[in-house]
């Protein structure tokens, strides 16, 4: 199996980013100096991709189902998703076996980003992330395409909330539902894992962006 991951592919409306493993960058260490060591690479590679590191918006990812709509950059305490509907801000979400859930409205209405793992799977975050965009924006479900990122998996985890995140965006009315069943926990050379690395790993960064 090919663990290289592109998320959303072709889908028009929205630019996609999931940055892996970052070789020769020391993060056996807590969660903020690992973020603080990969952040210089993390932005070259998000400006090298066409993205603008100035105008990145982040979580704080409590592992709960806080959902913050955002208009500018910068850090947003208390929540673990973010939609927007301003063109080239960039949605930003950290991951090291917990899903990233890109949400593109293929209508270019608004894009989402959400951190899922067991707890926010549990709490159906995904499907209200869809429920705001559609609320907020007037985005389709069916016109939605929803892509989850490399996450673990079972043998290697207890539950496969991947496949509960996608059931819940199908619940939501979501036809196109893609995920490259990519355990982070089997391919640790490519990507950072919370539960084989025992807590002493960096983070992937994905990123999303309404297309200008």
């Amino acid at each position: 199996m090919a663990v290289d991951f592109e998320p959303l592919g072709s889908v028009q409306g929205a630019r996609a980013a999931f940055v892996p493993r970052i070789p020769g960058v020391d993060v056996a260490t807590d969660r903020e100096t690992a973020l603080a060591r990969l952040a210089p690479a993390h932005r070259g590679i998000l400006a090298d991709r066409g993205f603008d590191p100035e105008l990145l918006a982040t979580a704080e990812q409590v592992h709960g189902n806080g959902i913050a709509v955002v208009t500018t950059p910068g850090f947003h305490a208390e929540v673990d998703a973010l939609v927007t509907a301003e063109p080239g801000l960039v949605l930003g979400i950290y991951v090291a076996d917990c899903a990233a859930v890109y949400i593109a409205d293929r209508r270019g209405r608004a894009v989402g980003l959400v951190h899922s793992g067991r707890a926010g799977t549990a709490l159906d975050i995904t499907g209200k992330v869809i429920g705001v965009m559609q609320e907020n924006f007037g985005a389709d479900p069916a016109d939605l395409t929803v892509h989850l990122s490399p996450c673990i998996r079972p043998p290697l985890y207890e539950t496969d909330f991947a496949a509960a995140i996608a059931a819940q965006a199908r619940a939501r009315g979501v036809r196109e539902v893609l995920d490259d069943g990519i355990c982070t926990g089997r391919h640790v050379d490519r990507y950072y894992s919370y539960r084989v690395e025992r807590g002493r790993t960096g983070r992937m960064l994905a990123a999303l962006t309404l297309s200008r």
